[in-house]
């Protein structure tokens, strides 16, 4: 078997931060002579991968057909991937950790966070992108995790290149708001209100929603392939990011990059590059009067913007490029892929196991609540509308969040 044969398991090809990482690791692998592969668990077609300029270049296989085939090393890369490992044959299993991934859901979600928090437990090996997810997986789980720090795309952030519009230097800077709407832990509707009420007049969002409007908003970028957003960062003053639940998230490392800065919550994962007050400014989760306050300040206060900006810059300088992050990356897959021969019959067994604890406690929580049982019926039957009707209910969904949404943070 060729010992450099990998598969990716991947939820998704569409745009998302998770699986930008994923992609430039395995782009990197297949350049250094890898067989590479990304099992993905979504139908995808060729618009799904033209966001990237690298992922039409991969083998991207249907989950059921890459089963067919065997593998040096099999990968997960979220939690319900780790629980298709069992189902590859392959001599070696590992886990790449962007977050501990049962934070997604709510407390109230408990059956569901146990579920996801059961993959942490397999024998396999594991890797991750920030120290907090080390850390946790070490002392919460046993865990010994190798970490590989995610890089940065230094051909495509830059302070040089096209812009989609000038930045603004005489009147008020430009706010950028960056986030998928519809994900409660991401707060972007959030941030595009506390933007408003800052006095902001110039307000552009940069999303993975296909929205096309929003009140108050003065453009939207949505769906935007990955090599186009620098034109947008090099046209804003101000990231704005205000979710909750990270694993070590890329805009505002990005935006530093072309000559930005960013107000962001203290999430998890912001203190691998950002220092609060020097290069951006961390508001302690949920306190949005702040946000405002920071936001009124940076609108009117042009020289400590320039000083955050000029200090994120000096960040983004000594960051490593994906290159330099693959590469390492890469020692963790030769590692991974050398070491002893796993029997995948045991993570079927903790798989079978997990899903049977899980039935258990879920069946218990429904009993208790007759409104979980109508919402999860309603999911059940917005699943099975038409794509253009999903696309105007997420179009509305996103404005009713701005108007509506109030001031509570998920």
């Amino acid at each position: 078997m060729n010992d450099k044969r990998i598969c990716f398991l991947v939820g998704s090809m569409a745009i998302s931060g998770g699986t930008y990482v994923i992609i430039q690791h395995a782009a990197y692998l297949r350049n250094q002579g890898y067989d590479v592969t990304l099992a993905v668990q979504e139908a995808f077609n060729d618009t799904t991968l033209s966001w990237h300029d690298e992922a039409p270049r991969l083998r991207c296989l249907p989950i059921e057909e890459a089963k067919r085939e065997t593998f040096a090393l099999v990968i997960a890369t979220w939690w319900k991937t780790a629980f298709e490992l069992g189902n590859f044959t392959a001599a070696r299993y590992a886990y790449f950790v962007q977050s501990i991934e049962s934070r997604f859901y709510p407390s109230s979600e408990k059956p569901l966070r146990a579920l996801v928090d059961a993959t942490y437990h397999f024998p396999i090996e594991y890797v991750t992108e920030a120290t907090w997810i080390q850390t946790t997986l070490t002392e919460d789980f046993d865990r010994q995790t190798a970490l590989v720090r995610n890089g940065i795309r230094k051909d495509v952030y830059s302070l040089s290149g096209a812009a989609s519009a000038p930045r603004p230097t005489s009147k008020q800077p430009r706010i950028l708001v960056e986030g998928h709407f519809g994900v409660s832990f991401k707060n972007t509707a959030l941030g595009v209100r506390l933007a408003k009420e800052a006095g902001a007049r110039d307000i552009w969002v940069l999303t993975g929603s296909p929205i096309k409007w929003l009140p108050g908003v003065s453009r939207i970028f949505s769906r935007v392939p990955m090599v186009k957003t620098a034109e947008i960062y090099r046209s804003c003053d101000i990231l704005i990011k205000l979710s909750t639940v990270e694993g070590m998230f890329g805009p505002p490392l990005e935006i530093f990059h072309c000559g930005g800065t960013a107000v962001v919550f203290d999430v998890s994962g912001h203190d691998e590059y950002i220092v609060d007050g020097k290069n951006a400014v961390v508001i302690p989760t949920g306190n949005t009067d702040e946000v405002v306050r920071t936001l009124k300040k940076l609108i009117n206060d042009r020289s400590e913007l320039s000083r955050l900006q000029e200090a994120a810059y000096e960040t983004a300088n000594t960051w490593p490029s994906w290159q330099e992050s693959s590469a390492q990356f890469r020692v963790w897959v030769d590692k991974a892929a050398e070491g002893p021969a796993m029997d995948r019959s045991q993570l079927v067994e903790l798989t079978n196991n997990a899903f049977q604890k899980y039935a258990e406690q879920e069946k218990s929580r429904l009993n208790t609540s007759r409104w979980i049982v109508r919402r999860h019926k309603l999911s059940a039957l917005a699943a099975k509308l038409p794509p253009s009707f999903k696309l105007r209910v997420k179009q509305f969904e996103a404005i009713f969040e701005v108007l509506f949404g109030g001031r509570e943070v998920r």
